[in-house]
């Protein structure tokens, strides 16, 4: 490998390291207050607990990566000081460590999986469209597990103690952290690549968004009176049954695994509220807008950030 290429990959690491950081610390400063704080949108938590590792990787990957390329010269590289080479270290450590989380994460939930498939006998449930097993486990317990292929598992207890409509009530809610591929994100967020999974303020996110998925889930149970309080008796039966214990970080989604209880029955129950309709024709302007100013400054951003990166190498000790 050539200097020129380990000289760069140190750069990229130390970038990673940088933005990963001031990211990290800009999240954690607003994720107790404001809207972060009140948010019934998953979208909005989950898009914050991956912003730093998001930003950090988009960094390097769209402006140092090309700006070096482009710019630096291939003869003369400068030498490896001290603290870039602790920025690099830090960077490649950080890498790393979201990468021993999910690798973790993802072997708790096949090993969680393995021993619930044992003696798991298939059924029919006419709504899931997914395979269904019933299971024989002391919890009571719906669950979907899996993010490649998902399966919906039921324990045989939580069949006796739910009525049909309850049961596919229950099945739809699943179906809904289904469609908006909620085990992925456990998975993603549990992996994510940043310092912010060092605070406090990361946990407090990655619930926020499971009660906020949750509620989202909700929505999904179908419309009407009756298809609300079904699901809303089947959480209070559930948790009745079995208080939470799934824990949020891997990839599986069971019926009463976040959120508060009383909120979500109490919101089955009353009036529905109207979805506020999203105007995609101006969220697409603002896109192409975006995008167009960023492809015209592109070349430009690029010598501003060897530049940076040049002033930086120069004045670290």
């Amino acid at each position: 490998m050539s200097e020129f290429t380990v000289h760069g990959a140190t750069l990229a690491f130390a970038w990673y390291f940088g933005v990963n950081a001031a990211a990290s610390l800009a999240i954690a400063s607003v994720a107790g207050r404001g809207p972060f704080r009140r948010t019934a949108s998953p979208s909005i938590a989950f898009g914050a607990r991956m912003l730093p590792a998001a930003a950090a990787g988009a960094f390097v990957a769209a402006l140092f990566v090309p700006s070096y390329w482009r710019f630096e010269p291939r003869d003369g590289v400068e030498g490896f000081d001290v603290t870039l080479s602790m920025l690099a270290i830090g960077g490649a450590a950080i890498v790393a460590a979201g990468l021993v989380r999910g690798a973790d994460a993802w072997l708790r939930a096949r090993r969680r999986m393995d021993v619930w498939m044992r003696g798991a006998r298939p059924i029919a449930l006419a709504s899931a469209g997914i395979p269904a097993f019933e299971i024989d486990v002391d919890a009571t317990m719906l669950a979907l597990a899996g993010v490649v292929r998902p399966r919906l598992l039921v324990t045989r207890g939580l069949r006796a103690a739910l009525t049909p409509e309850e049961l596919d009530a229950s099945v739809a809610h699943e179906l809904g952290h289904r469609r908006a591929c909620d085990n992925l994100k456990r998975l993603a967020m549990r992996a994510a690549p940043d310092l912010l999974a060092l605070l406090p303020s990361a946990g407090a996110i990655e619930r926020r968004w499971a009660s906020a998925a949750e509620h989202a889930a909700d929505l999904h149970a179908g419309h009407g009176a009756a298809r609300r309080c079904a699901l809303a008796s089947a959480l209070v039966k559930v948790a009745r049954l079995a208080p939470p214990a799934t824990p949020a970080a891997e990839p599986i989604s069971t019926l009463v695994g976040g959120g508060d209880i009383a909120s979500r029955v109490q919101r089955l129950l009353g009036e529905p509220s109207s979805r506020p309709r999203v105007r995609r024709h101006k969220l697409a302007a603002v896109a192409v807008a975006a995008a167009a100013s960023v492809a015209f400054a592109y070349v430009p951003l690029l010598a501003g950030v060897h530049e940076l990166t040049e002033l930086l190498v120069r004045v670290l000790p």
